[in-house]
């Protein structure tokens, strides 16, 4: 068979330039439709009964999580990948335009603001913490697509005829890892959550262990899809593993503890 040349990323990460400084973004589109997706999901479960917010409460809710992705995912970004930079330049967390984002940290920051909101709401933090994770996959399959728009956080070089040369990283071909990641972090952990909280009295029985669920299967495809992409510059991999990977087995755990102690709460 003829071998079939490799794509090469051309893809603009702008949608629209307004000024030098100011431009909408795929990147910036992808969170705004993340979010959407996540209160029509949220105002769905409420009409089914899955969920007990209203209608307030949910925009509550959301005005939190929005705040914990930000703060979570910016300071995650620095802590994890970059804390030189943060120490150096305290203002660098406002610079958006230069990208930055933790998923890991994202996720710390929307745990947070879920246990403000559940105190605030009185009502159970398990519950809600289920809830939430089944909201959190249509802004991850977003956000790797819009990852691949950039042209960023590439795969490693590959000889298979589906790679793509990103020019950022030289002509050689690699793997779209981020389109592998978005179908990993995002359709599967959708189709999952969302068959787990349709189809299993596990919310109401079990509370805390969809969340645990997520966590852990999250924790496994971030780490399948982390051998495929190329490792952070400046950052040396850890027996192997990049940083995500790593942070990914400590997230496994807390899945794992909490889906262990959903069932022994429920069992007692």
């Amino acid at each position: 068979m003829p071998f079939s040349p490799p794509w090469t990323h051309d893809l603009d990460p702008i949608i629209f330039q307004f000024t030098e400084s100011l431009a909408i973004r795929w990147y910036g589109l992808a969170y705004v439709l993340g979010f959407m997706i996540g209160a029509w999901l949220l105002h769905l479960y409420h009409k089914k009964g899955l969920s007990p917010l209203d209608t307030n409460q949910q925009s509550d809710l959301f005005l939190g999580i929005i705040a914990g992705v930000i703060v979570g995912g910016r300071l995650g970004y620095f802590i994890f990948y970059s804390p030189r930079t943060l120490l150096e330049d305290p203002l660098a967390f406002f610079k958006f335009t230069d990208g930055g984002m933790a998923s890991h940290g994202g996720f710390v920051g929307v745990i947070l603001a879920g246990w403000i909101m559940s105190r605030r709401f009185k009502i159970s933090f398990l519950k809600l913490g289920d809830i939430l994770a089944t909201l959190a996959p249509p802004g991850l399959l977003l956000g790797r697509l819009a990852n691949f728009q950039n042209g960023e956080l590439w795969g490693k070089p590959t000889d298979g005829t589906w790679g793509v040369i990103f020019p950022g990283a030289g002509m050689m071909p690699r793997h779209p890892s981020q389109l592998y990641e978005a179908g990993l972090e995002g359709l599967l952990m959708l189709a999952y959550t969302q068959l787990r909280i349709w189809t299993s009295p596990v919310l109401k029985n079990h509370p805390g262990q969809i969340g645990g669920e997520f966590l852990l299967g999250y924790s496994i495809v971030r780490i399948i899809g982390e051998q495929f992409r190329e490792h952070d510059a400046g950052i040396l991999p850890f027996m192997g593993l990049n940083r995500g990977a790593v942070l990914s087995i400590f997230m496994a755990l807390a899945g794992l503890a909490l889906i262990l102690y959903a069932r022994r709460k429920k069992a007692a």
